[in-house]
């Protein structure tokens, strides 16, 4: 519906004495008909609406916007070149076709008024829709890129979440584990105890132990389905003092002893009344931060704050600005270890925060309960970016959306509007560059007319005038077979009146001739050629 709202705007819009050439109104409506369905069959509407414009400008501003849909979907510059060549090469052939046939203008003009067409109709549009398209495929393609750079960084995220999670599945496995171990070998010897001292217990101490050794095979299937039981080594291993007050001053001292200033400030009781889980992960944000400073802020001030509240555990970690900018070497970072961080605090149901500080350097604050509940480990995070990801699919919210597809409409007509100024400016040159080429006279007829054609433009025949004709009008053309003598409209001059004759061979025009007779006083035996022109 607003695409034929729209065509039948264009057509209006086209001044009506632009189509007065002999056509009515088949043109247009063919026009219309080929805009509506220009999406499906974009090359051919474009071609046929340019032939259509060299026999009725009027078709002129519909083969415009058939052009720059056509070309703005066509991808390779040689395709868009042939089409607009082919679409303008046809507007001039047709134009000047029927400047050769019709008899209405002449080839010349016709020629002329084709070349007009395909370049206000045809080669402006298309070059406006080449370079819209390929405005269109690269911010497709930059879109595609920015969601496959999307798309990997989450898969990144998920692959760092799922190393955190094979990492606590090996430390929730080195605990329980070493637990069930030591149940398993009290068990093992109560049993051997209860042989001799009490024989009839000693098949519940088998029980326990077998128990124990089957719920250890468990808790390996299980753990086993957060992935590979990457186990620490080294001064990282999992022990019972680690994320106490004196692991995290033994981390401290390892970072001075490599050259970065650093302060301890620890509030509250010490952590080894804590679960195993939330003294891992408090371990685990400062060695991870400290490290990220010994990469990216090497020799600023750090400061790491630990405060211990009845129900919160609070790690703050902060550098300063770096005396020197890191070396390029260490590059901007991935940022997986903070993901893996975040990972690990929100399964025990906390939050973690890394963030620029106004005046610079960075700070991770993580923020843990001190007993998390049993539905905290099961509290999957939100992946990172998720929400980027939904705003980069769709770009803009409605409001910018309509005020895209206003801001089109409004270039649209502006651009058809400039289209439509041009090419009647280019008529109207052509038309006083030619002004023989249609044969008018002052009444508008036009060599080439049916004499009843004459009759509509001019008048009819006229007894008085033939008659006051008679004896003073000049030779007839020879080929003539009839003259017509119409009234004239313009008020004598002096006591003189201009005749204009029209004479016609086989009921077509072939000549005007215009002459003036006297009234009343001068003979009829004047010399007949006395101020008279024949056109």
């Amino acid at each position: 519906m607003g695409e034929a709202f729209l065509a039948g705007v264009l057509v209006l819009l086209v001044p009506q004495g632009v189509s007065q050439l002999g056509l009515e109104g088949g043109p247009q409506v063919i026009g219309i008909a080929l805009v509506l369905v220009r999406r499906r069959f974009p090359a051919a509407c474009a071609v046929a609406l340019a032939a259509l414009a060299g026999l009725q400008p009027a078709v002129a501003l519909l083969t415009a916007v058939a052009g720059y849909t056509a070309v703005r979907r066509v991808e390779t510059v040689r395709r868009c070149a042939g089409l607009l060549l082919v679409a303008a090469a046809a507007a001039m052939v047709t134009s000047t076709a029927f400047g050769a046939l019709s008899g209405v203008s002449s080839s010349t003009f016709g020629l002329a008024l084709g070349a007009v067409m395909a370049l206000t109709a045809v080669i402006v549009p298309g070059l406006a829709g080449v370079a819209r398209g390929q405005q269109d495929r690269l911010v497709r393609a930059l879109r595609e890129r920015a969601a496959a750079a999307e798309k990997a960084r989450r898969l990144a995220d998920s692959e760092s979440r799922m190393r955190e999670r094979s990492r606590i599945a090996a430390e929730m496995h080195d605990l329980v584990g070493h637990r069930l171990s030591l149940v398993s070998l009290h068990a093992g010897g109560l049993e051997m105890a209860l042989d001799k001292a009490a024989p009839e217990l000693r098949d519940e101490a088998a029980l326990v132990r077998s128990a124990t050794r089957d719920a250890m095979q468990e808790l390996r299937e299980a753990l086993g389905v957060l992935g590979p039981l990457e186990r620490d080594t080294g001064t990282e291993a999992l022990t019972d003092a680690t994320g106490t007050r004196a692991d995290v001053e033994a981390l401290v001292e390892e970072s001075r002893s490599g050259g970065i200033p650093v302060e301890l400030c620890w509030e509250g009781a010490d952590l080894d009344a804590r679960p195993a889980r939330v003294r891992r992960a408090v371990h685990r944000v400062v060695r991870e931060s400290l490290t990220n400073v010994h990469r990216y802020a090497a020799g600023a001030q750090v400061t790491v704050a630990v405060r211990h509240t009845g129900e919160q555990v609070t790690v703050r970690v902060r550098n300063g600005v770096p005396p020197a900018p890191p070396a390029a070497s260490t590059g901007l970072g991935s940022g997986q270890g903070l993901t893996g961080l975040r990972e690990r605090v929100a399964l025990l149901g906390g939050a973690l925060e890394a963030h620029r500080e106004p005046g610079g350097g960075f700070a991770v604050v993580a923020d843990i309960p001190a007993e998390p509940g049993p539905a905290a480990e099961a509290t999957d995070a939100a992946p990172d970016g998720q929400e980027g990801a939904a705003a980069l699919e769709e770009p803009g919210g409605g409001l910018s959306v309509m005020q895209r597809r206003l801001t089109g409409a409004v270039t649209g007509l502006l651009g058809l509007l400039g289209v439509g100024g041009v090419m009647g400016f280019g008529i109207l040159l052509v038309a006083s560059a030619l002004p023989d080429a249609t044969h008018r006279d002052p009444e508008g007829a036009r060599l080439g007319m049916t004499r009843a054609r004459v009759e509509d433009v001019v008048a009819a025949d006229s007894d008085e005038v033939r008659a006051a004709a008679a004896g003073r009008e000049p030779p007839r053309p020879g080929s003539a077979t009839d003259c017509l003598y119409p009234r004239p409209d313009a008020e004598p001059e002096g006591r003189r009146l201009e005749i204009v004759r029209y004479c016609f061979r086989s009921d077509t025009l072939i000549a005007i001739d215009r002459f003036m007779v006297p009234l009343v006083t001068e003979k009829a035996t004047e010399p007949p050629g006395r101020n008279r022109t024949h056109d």
